[in-house]
């Protein structure tokens, strides 16, 4: 409502400018009229380019600037042949609209490789506290980054980009109840980042160009903005790796913070559910891990207190094997 409000005080403003241009050549109505006609021509053509982001015109002016210098340099060269001198007007004006074309277009296209306003300079950043972390739409319906950032041990500027949350937008809009509920939670969790304080949460606008799915598109912004991505899932994270890119895998994070027990040591745990084997019964620990005890079938349902005997890692978790302490 406020833009409206400067493009109304702008049309007024030039209504008036003309009223009194008209009143000088006794025509104030005509001035009025003029004045009207052309500021609402601006206004129009403005709301055509709303669109335009502030790195195209940066990157737009910077190949035209790139491409009248060149037709420069090549029309005072051609200058000093002996040629007519309206041929060598129509040759240099020939030489800057070709070239300004040709670096206008060059501009444009290579406008995703500009990190600022600045054309074609990438500024790396000194201090950790300026990095930059991009959300996925799994770590966000994950909820365990709520938890993560609270704690303070990412220090950074997380983004969202548009894409990611128009994802989120798509699931929780879903006719199935169960990916409808994954969407409304991940908006809650969203919501809850943004309100802790002193951490900056925000939607980025950018979106790279082209035909790409969501993963691609945010290895792709992720490689312009020389930013880290934040996921659970395990293909984006391999993709990400093998471009180079730096992840922050909230489900390798969670596996090293698994408490670690060795051999001899001991522990309570709740026996819920009979083992594979004819005599096993298995618990579970607190952070998810699989406990399973010898010769314990019978106390299935009771809290025993068990012996580490070995323990086995492998690509699904991590597996405790125990015994009855007598």
């Amino acid at each position: 409502m406020s833009l409206w409000i400067v493009r109304l005080f702008f049309v007024a403003a030039f209504s008036v400018i003309g009223y009194q241009s008209g009143c000088q050549f006794n025509n104030a109505l005509l001035g009025v009229a003029v004045a009207f006609v052309f500021s609402s021509f601006i206004v129009f053509f403005e709301t055509l380019t709303r669109k335009i982001s502030l790195r195209g015109l940066s990157s737009a002016v910077f190949g035209l600037i790139f491409g009248l210098l060149f037709a420069k340099i090549l029309s005072d060269i051609i200058s000093l042949f002996p040629l007519d001198q309206q041929i060598l007007l129509i040759i240099k004006t020939a030489l800057i609209l070709t070239f300004s074309y040709i670096g206008m277009v060059l501009g444009l296209r290579g406008r995703d490789e500009f990190h600022l306003i600045i054309p074609y300079v990438k500024f790396k950043r000194q201090s950790q506290s300026a990095d930059i972390v991009l959300v996925d739409t799994s770590a966000i319906i994950d909820g365990r980054i709520l938890d993560i950032i609270k704690t303070g041990f990412v220090d950074a500027r997380l983004l969202v980009p548009r894409f990611i949350l128009k994802e989120l937008q798509l699931i929780s809009d879903s006719t199935d109840p169960i990916k409808r509920q994954r969407g409304q939670r991940g908006l809650e969790i969203l919501r809850n980042l943004q309100s802790i304080p002193g951490i900056e949460v925000r939607i980025h606008e950018q979106e790279p160009e082209g035909k790409m799915d969501t993963d691609a598109k945010l290895v792709r912004l992720a490689q312009l903005m020389d930013a880290k991505v934040m996921t659970t899932d395990f293909n984006l994270n391999r993709v990400a790796e093998i471009e180079g890119i730096k992840v922050l895998n909230i489900n390798e994070l969670a596996r090293a913070l698994k408490p670690v027990f060795l051999p001899g040591e001991e522990m309570s745990i709740k026996l819920v559910r009979e083992g594979k084997e004819h005599s096993q019964a298995v618990g579970y620990l607190e952070d998810g891990t699989m406990v399973v005890v010898e010769s314990a079938r019978w106390l299935i349902g009771k809290t025993v207190k068990v012996q580490v005997t070995s323990v086995l890692q492998n690509p699904s978790g991590r597996i405790i094997f125990a015994r009855l302490v007598s």
